[in-house]
């Protein structure tokens, strides 16, 4: 049966979906001994597919990991910066950063910090960042100012942005400064830079963003020391099966072109 290319690496564990697409584009990815275009599609069971030269097969995959990382501020979200920015997969060291088909869950602001989530994991990595499937994130963000409960109870209700509401958050005062004040807020979506263009549009604009816990998978565990910044450690039996419990990953099927796959 024949599939996309870039399908068909990002479910052997080669590369994610949007990594593929950038080697295809790259040249490369060959397909038969010829440069594969964007969109080609082969069949697993009879074609050859080599990446940079090297013949690639399903027994190549390589062993699920799942990781959880602190990011620090300046580090971009992606595998691949062409501002030559550092990028999260420069935390890692070369036996995960390399081979292992490592991508983002989602992503965090270079300028946002804290917890996020790697894995090389492509069908889970769809499922998890599909609007169905509403995983609760923490914030902890300092805004300017003092914004009072009316503010906050606007924004608990959902705020339009960009003529769609978003969904309703919990938001609650964790601390006071002379000119600013910490808020932990809960999302359960995670649009673009949303929780920024909330506060500015609120006119109370984010000083920092720091996010400290997906669900139940904490940078600092209860019984633990909190993950240092630019620090990963793997998720644990507990962690892994929330994420595929979440999305139920014995019932929902992934489209067939995964075409709402970005990360």
């Amino acid at each position: 049966m024949e599939e996309r290319v870039q399908k068909i690496l990002s479910q052997w564990g080669i590369a994610s979906r949007r990594q593929a697409e950038q080697m295809i584009e790259a040249g490369q990815v060959r397909l038969n001994g010829s440069v594969v275009h964007l969109g080609q599609k082969a069949n697993p069971e009879t074609d050859a597919i080599e990446v940079d030269g090297k013949l690639v097969k399903p027994s190549n995959r390589p062993q699920s990991i799942h990781l959880l990382l602190n990011k620090p501020a300046g580090v971009v979200s992606t595998c691949r910066e062409s501002r030559n920015r550092p990028t999260i997969l420069g935390l890692l060291p070369k036996t995960l950063s390399q081979g292992q088909g490592i991508h983002p869950v989602g992503r965090l602001d270079a300028e946002s910090t804290g917890a996020l989530l790697l894995t090389n994991d492509g069908a889970l990595t769809f499922l998890l960042t599909h609007p169905r499937h509403h995983v609760p994130k923490t914030y902890h963000v300092w805004v300017q100012g003092h914004p009072p409960e009316s503010v906050l109870q606007t924004w608990r209700q959902g705020v339009d942005l960009l003529g769609k509401k978003t969904l309703p958050a919990q938001v609650q005062i964790l601390q006071r400064g002379v000119e600013d004040t910490l808020l932990e807020i809960v999302l359960t979506e995670g649009r673009n830079r949303q929780i920024r263009r909330v506060a500015e549009l609120l006119s109370y604009p984010v000083i920092h963003l720091h996010r400290t816990a997906i669900g139940p998978i904490q940078l600092q565990p209860k019984r633990g020391s909190v993950l240092p910044s630019g620090h990963y450690r793997y998720l644990n039996d507990f962690e892994i099966d929330f994420l595929k419990n979440r999305v139920h990953l014995t019932s929902v099927q992934v489209p067939a072109d995964m075409k709402e796959y970005r990360v």
